[in-house]
């Protein structure tokens, strides 16, 4: 199908060409090429406005949070703050006061590990999670699964890339103290049926995480709605910088939750004698903070209220229909996840060559995307292949971008066969 036939598509309900307008970086050359982004899963573009606003805070309010009285220290602290009131209603959180601020999900999946799991396991008993699922949600419960005679269980995958569900759910057996499942997954886009899954995690007494890193950038979420005891998200793949991110978990975990990181800030008082800590969330907010990264932060999730989220994942449903339905006239093409519900992520391989390979012949060309194991090494060994090239997608993406890359991809291809 050529860009003309894409055209026929329905247009979309943005004005992408003003949204690209939005994103400095959209605009530069790649090897003399025009820059084609297909690396979002990674990490994100950044709109101007964020980056300004990281710019500003620097050249214009650089103080510590929660340390000072003077008018720089009230002007940091109440941006910082007002970035954790932006991320609670953003995705709903019934209280401010849940939602930990870290450097991204694979620090609040370890303070999860390490404050709620760790204390609590003993031997012979069971985490749950899914062989579909980031290393960030699979490393950290095997290493306090080591220290306490735990053991980690992985619930399987279908051919399509769907959780088996029905067994997952029968996995869920008492042993298990910690269920954990990711929003979407980061290699196959396939979205997980999050509400079953916390609403039969409930009914067994067992708490449920869920790792949103995925799914917060294409679909509005809701954490009242799923139902789960903690959910983590990172920052720098929804238009945020690096180095942000949060962990929402319910008020009585929080409560009982001793800290993991210990220092600034997350005291009541210090004494000799022993230390009293802060009330949530900041006991588990040790030391100075990414203040400026969490400002941007903040400006990414109101660039985000600026546009229709409905709209924006009809139009990643499109490119991704779209880019999917090229891709399989590519010869040799093998694709990986074609489950009923999917996020806009394509992992592939073409026959007769190396993902490495094609990634580095394909930004010769302007195209990047990504190529490796995606940090899943237990999805690889299902599918019994060692890595794949990812194309992920966002809604600033356009479908003569899709053929762009088909073409850098056909042309590519020969060079290699």
């Amino acid at each position: 199908m050529s860009a003309t036939a894409a055209h026929a598509h329905p247009a979309p309900a943005l004005d992408i060409e003003r949204i690209r307008s939005d994103f400095p970086l959209l605009a530069r050359s790649v090897h003399g090429k025009p820059l084609v982004y297909l690396d979002n899963a990674n990490t994100s573009q950044k709109p101007a406005a964020v980056i300004e606003a990281v710019d500003a805070h620097y050249r214009m309010h650089n103080a510590n949070v929660s340390r000072a009285v003077h008018q720089l220290g009230e002007e940091a602290t109440l941006a910082y703050e007002g970035a954790r009131d932006k991320l609670a209603r953003f995705i709903n959180a019934p209280s401010r006061n849940e939602l930990v601020l870290t450097s991204g999900t694979t620090q609040a999946i370890n303070l999860v590990a390490y404050s709620y799991a760790l204390p609590q396991l003993k031997p012979g008993d069971t985490i749950l999670t899914t062989l579909m699922e980031h290393h960030a949600n699979i490393v950290p419960w095997q290493l306090v699964a080591g220290r306490s005679g735990a053991s980690v269980k992985f619930a399987p995958i279908d051919e399509r890339g769907e959780l088996d569900v029905e067994r997952y759910l029968e996995m869920l057996t008492p042993e298990v103290k910690l269920a954990c499942v990711a929003h979407v997954s980061n290699v196959l886009g396939t979205v997980n049926p999050v509400r079953e899954i916390a609403r039969e995690c409930a009914r067994r007494g067992i708490p449920l995480l869920v790792d949103g890193s995925q799914a917060v950038p294409h679909r509005p979420v809701d954490v009242q709605a799923l139902g789960c005891d903690f959910y983590a998200f990172t920052g720098h793949k929804m238009l945020g910088p690096t180095g942000t991110g949060a962990l929402w978990a319910k008020r009585a975990h929080l409560d009982a939750m001793p800290p993991f990181f210990g220092g600034g800030d997350m005291i009541r008082q210090v004494r000799v004698d022993g230390t009293t800590f802060a009330d949530p969330p900041h006991k588990f907010e040790a030391g100075t903070p990414n203040i400026a990264g969490f400002v941007g932060l903040g400006v990414a999730v109101d660039y985000y209220g600026t546009l229709d989220l409905a709209a924006i994942h009809a139009w990643e449903q499109q490119l991704l229909a779209y880019a999917t339905e090229r891709l399989r006239d590519v010869p040799g093409a093998r694709l990986f996840g074609e489950a009923a519900e999917k996020e806009p992520v394509i992992s592939f391989l073409i026959e007769g060559t190396q993902s490495t390979d094609l990634a580095t012949l394909l930004d010769l060309e302007g195209v990047a995307v990504r190529s490796g194991h995606h940090c899943a090494h237990p999805l690889m060994q299902h599918f019994g292949v060692p890595a794949t090239l990812r194309a992920s997608l966002a809604f600033y993406n356009t479908m003569e971008e899709v053929d762009v890359f088909v073409a850098a991809l056909q042309k590519v291809r020969k060079l290699l066969m």
